[in-house]
């Protein structure tokens, strides 16, 4: 039987205190072509209600653009993120990750999911086994977006841009396939955040991620809000995510 939970944010229906005291270990993985930055006013929050949270920005973005390379891959930004868990020596890590970091998130959840209490993707990929992020889109291994130098230069990056911005970023992370070994990863509770513009959210960009989850039988929420709440509700986000701690 499944099961969808509907969270609409701007209406308001959030209740107005946080749930739960409890000192949680968020880590949070940011989407294509983006950085760490992205989730500052977000981690703030969760950090005054008592969390601690670490912003991974990935090889090749953010400020690590100055590593960036066309030779970067999916593989390394999982490695990324499961090198900071386990030099930082995080256990029951809450992690969460944005769009692209979907991708991401499922490789570490695949590699350490001893270390991982919670997952979340924000309007995330959802990849299966053997899936790039061009082809869980259904596209043709290159996508839709031409690179150069191997890059992916979307319209709105541009090196006139004002900081903090988005960076180009390598081709190779979004054809790399994912592989995925470890049917434990299964095992560990999962909530996807879908968000949405408009009065339907199954016309969503995401919404067959949506539908996977829910056909996993995770918990699949609707949050009112365009692709990056982090950015423009950190607020009612940090408020959801502080939410999730408590709930299965």
């Amino acid at each position: 039987m499944r099961k969808l939970f509907y969270v609409l944010l701007i209406s308001g229906v959030l209740p107005a205190t946080w749930a739960t005291a409890q000192q949680t270990t968020f880590v949070l993985v940011h989407g294509a072509w983006g950085g760490g930055w992205s989730f500052k006013k977000t981690d703030s929050l969760l950090r005054s209600h008592g969390h601690a949270v670490y912003r991974v920005t990935l090889t090749g973005q953010g400020e690590r653009a100055h590593l960036a390379s066309p030779d970067i891959g999916l593989d390394t930004h999982i490695k990324d993120v499961v090198n900071t868990i386990l030099f930082e020596n995080l256990h029951d890590v809450v992690l969460m990750g944005h769009s692209y970091g979907g991708m991401v998130i499922t490789g570490v959840a695949d590699s350490i999911p001893g270390r991982i209490r919670k997952m979340i993707y924000l309007d995330a990929l959802l990849p299966e086994d053997g899936q790039s992020l061009a082809t869980a889109f259904g596209q043709p291994e290159q996508g839709s977006m031409p690179s150069t130098d191997g890059f992916i230069v979307p319209a709105w990056v541009a090196a006139d841009q004002p900081y903090p911005k988005d960076v180009p970023q390598s081709a190779k992370t979004f054809t790399q396939p994912l592989s995925l070994k470890n049917t434990d990863r299964l095992k560990i509770p999962t909530t996807y955040i879908l968000t949405f513009e408009g009065d339907d959210p199954d016309k969503d960009a995401f919404a067959a991620f949506a539908r996977r989850a829910d056909d996993n039988g995770w918990k699949v929420i609707h949050m009112q809000a365009d692709h990056n709440p982090q950015m423009t509700m950190p607020d009612k986000l940090a408020q959801l995510l502080d939410q999730q701690v408590i709930e299965n």
